[in-house]
Order: C-alpha cells, then sequence, then structure tokens
C-alpha cells in the first residue's frame, strides 16, 4: 500500500494524498501527527508555514498519540519535508 507524507510536518503514513496529484483538490483528511486538516490549515504555503510553526511553538503535540513511534525524532521526521527544525523555531 502506498503512503503519502503530510506537507506540514512530514508524517510518512498517511493513507491517502493530502492533495490529489491530478486535480490538485484537497483530501481534507486530518494528519495524525500535527492534526493539519488538509486543505483548510495548509491551503497556502504561508498558512502551512504558520501551522506548522504553531504546532511546534505549543510542544508539536500529536493529534493521535498512540500512533506516535516510541523513537519519534520531531527533526528527522522534518527533514523529509526539506524543512529543519532549527529554522522554524528561530522564526
Amino acid at each position: 500500500m502506498q503512503r503519502y507524507i503530510c506537507p506540514v510536518c512530514g508524517f510518512s503514513e498517511l493513507d491517502q494524498p493530502p492533495w490529489d496529484p491530478h486535480t490538485g483538490a484537497p483530501g481534507f483528511d486530518i494528519c495524525p501527527c500535527c492534526g493539519c486538516e488538509f486543505g483548510y490549515d495548509d491551503a497556502t504555503t504561508q498558512a502551512k508555514e504558520k501551522y506548522r510553526k504553531e504546532w511546534i511553538r505549543q510542544g508539536a503535540i500529536w493529534f493521535e498519540p498512540k500512533l506516535k513511534p516510541d523513537e519519534w525524532d520531531l527533526s528527522e521526521q522534518l527533514r523529509r519535508i526539506g524543512v529543519d527544525l532549527d529554522s522554524v523555531t528561530k522564526q
């Protein structure tokens, strides 16, 4: 089964694409890690960055805590989407 990556936090176990690759339509699913609702919280680049920054500022709490891996590493997860944790926290 193909997995998809959250464009906000880099969580790589999504069952559905956040945005349809053919139509560009949002999926309106919610990321179990950061809680982003695709098509709403990430509708623009600025909204996505703002959501990410606020989620991290509040402690990067998992939306679905039971799915959080024991060895979870936020920095590593963010690197999947080309985001450096230090650059987000220094903004």
